[in-house]
């Protein structure tokens, strides 16, 4: 699951972020209109939890121009104001879900889960052969034994088995389980494979695909 913060606090979008990366949730920020925006038209995000009040652009006209450019991502408005009014008029625009201020960081999780379930990102569960990855419960089997699998290892092949086979590139794997901080040179795909591969046993599950990227037999 890859998440947007859009909050102009930098100190609280900086809880935020930090909170949902330790749930093994990919984080991106942004701190005003105009970079949400962007970063919301560039990259593909699961839920993107957006401030109304951003300075430079609404959060309003944010919402708005997402909606009207295309984004399918989920989004969680957040707002001090906390009338019906204000919460009827923001999903109106197109919001998913209100969440007033102040909130608990356990409900925002929990919402965020939510709504990522509604995304459209496939089935809660995958299935190849005898390996399958419950996407609720982030819990992976094979031939029916749990898989000791980390945070990245779950993601990178959540990603590989929601290709059903199609070939997915070591610059999409870094787009869609790590955020945007990460050096888009490194080994870390790599290493993170390697890793997953030697977890999942034999037979070898994942094929390298030369000059592509990975894909699952």
């Amino acid at each position: 699951m890859r998440v947007l913060v859009a909050e102009d606090h930098v100190e609280l979008a900086r809880d935020i972020a930090d909170g949902l990366r330790d749930r093994g949730i990919a984080t991106d920020l942004a701190h005003d209109g105009p970079a949400a925006l962007q970063k919301g038209l560039v990259y593909r995000y699961d839920v993107i939890v957006l401030d109304r009040d951003l300075p430079a652009l609404h959060g309003d006209a944010v919402c708005v121009a997402l909606r009207d450019r295309g984004s399918d991502a989920r989004i969680l408005m957040l707002t001090a104001a906390a009338t019906i009014g204000d919460r009827v008029e923001g999903l109106n625009l197109g919001a998913d879900d209100y969440l007033p201020k102040p909130f608990a960081f356990e409900e925002l999780v929990a919402r965020v889960h939510a709504l990522a379930r509604r995304a459209p990102a496939g089935p809660m569960l995958l299935v190849s052969g005898d390996l399958t990855l419950d996407r609720a419960r982030r819990r992976a089997t094979r031939a029916a034994r749990e898989l000791p699998l980390t945070r990245k290892e779950l993601g990178v092949l959540e990603v590989l088995l929601a290709a059903e086979g199609a070939v997915v590139s070591a610059e999409e794997l870094l787009e869609q389980v790590w955020d945007e901080n990460v050096d888009p040179f490194t080994r870390t795909v790599t290493v993170t494979l390697t890793r997953l591969r030697r977890k999942l046993g034999k037979p070898e599950m994942i094929e390298t695909v030369v000059g592509a990227g990975y894909r699952m037999r």
